[in-house]
């Protein structure tokens, strides 16, 4: 029996069994999933599908963005227009067969973006292109189509969920620390609404963690994100839907939770969809200003938030600068005066921030 074939047969037991299997049955039913889509996620024999043709591509820019969608949605037209590159179009399916990369320039800064193969239902399990999905993307685009726009989200969200892609999500507040002896020990800050001890000692017993300490802070939690904990390989990436529409469908498409209709035919709306994009990927622009110089505005040194503090930005330009700097001026959001303020390397930077370097 094939991977896929073992997928489809507990998905089969959990829904015709729900309201009849013990919370415990479940909890072991949904980590074999778990384990099994593991497989189809870095295969390393058959189980359904080779590996893509085309998905290693060098990356670009200071941050990367993965256009998703059914073959024929018009993702192809629309990164056409936003990057100059040209991905063969066509009225038939799967016209997309490699991973076609482009660059657009948003506020001074390099984006790479992935015009990625269309994705099939049924992609997670093997088939169609659907694995080419970049899971190091930092931003994904899903492009519905207007005719279907919530049956669509609805599926390829799903065939994501099989590649161990979460969108818009947070990594869950769980922590399961192995530990020699003593048993299985569950602590909860928050109430366990979803899920039971039960179904908890169950999704470890089927991983063979019979020695641990789980704490849960994360509210509404579910079996599903206890598996993804201890699975350990889950990627959290925000994601933005494209609809290709008209002018009279743009009301219908707003209700869409972080959707932004578009129209790649009449240019309509592309302003929003690309400060909604610089807003998701949280990049942090700094400037840089030499000695009795004033800042170059023209290029900034593009940072991630979370990662732009002085030694960030010393490392971005050059690995010897952070080792030679004295002390850092900085003007800006992160500074406390507007004449300025000296800083160390542990000094964390806003947008837009001016930062000058004195050196031993």
């Amino acid at each position: 029996m094939t991977t896929v074939q073992k997928i489809k047969e507990i998905e089969d037991e959990m829904a015709t069994q729900k309201n009849k299997a013990t919370s415990y049955h479940l909890g072991q039913l949904k980590a074999k999933l778990a384990k099994l889509r593991r497989e189809l996620i870095s295969p390393s024999g058959g189980g359904g599908g080779g590996p893509g043709i085309g998905f290693d591509v060098a990356r670009t820019g200071v941050a990367s963005v993965g256009f998703v969608g059914f073959p024929s949605v018009g993702k192809s037209t629309l990164m056409s227009k936003l990057t100059g590159t040209h991905s063969e179009v066509s009225e038939i399916d799967f016209t997309t067969l490699t991973t076609v990369p482009g660059t657009l320039k948003v506020h001074g800064a390099p984006i790479q973006i992935l015009d990625l193969p269309g994705i099939i239902e049924g992609a997670n399990d093997g088939r169609g292109r659907g694995r080419q999905v970049a899971r190091t993307c930092n931003l994904i685009f899903i492009v519905l189509d207007v005719l279907k726009p919530l049956g669509d989200k609805k599926i390829i969200e799903s065939e994501l969920e099989g590649f161990g892609i979460r969108l818009n999500k947070k990594p869950p507040a769980i922590l399961v620390r192995k530990k020699d002896k003593g048993g299985i020990a569950i602590t909860n800050t928050v109430p366990l609404t979803n899920i039971d001890q039960e179904e908890i000692k169950a999704v470890l017993s089927e991983y063979k963690l019979s020695n641990v300490d789980v704490t849960i802070r994360q509210p509404n939690m579910t079996a599903d994100d206890l598996v993804d904990v201890i699975e350990g390989n889950r990627v959290y990436i925000p994601a933005l839907y494209i609809d290709a529409i008209s002018i009279e469908e743009l009301d219908l498409l707003y209700k869409i939770p972080h959707s932004v209709p578009v129209s790649s035919r009449e240019w309509l709306n592309i302003d929003e969809l690309l400060e909604k994009m610089w807003d998701a990927l949280e990049l942090v622009r700094v400037y840089t200003k030499p000695r009795g110089q004033s800042p170059d505005y023209s290029a900034p040194v593009v940072l991630r938030r979370g990662r732009c503090s002085v030694e960030d930005f010393c490392n971005a330009i050059h690995k010897e600068i952070a080792k030679q700097m004295k002390y850092a001026i900085v003007w800006g959001a992160s500074a406390k005066h507007s004449r300025g303020q000296k800083v160390g390397l542990d000094h964390i930077l806003e947008d837009e921030d001016v930062v000058h370097i004195g050196k031993n």
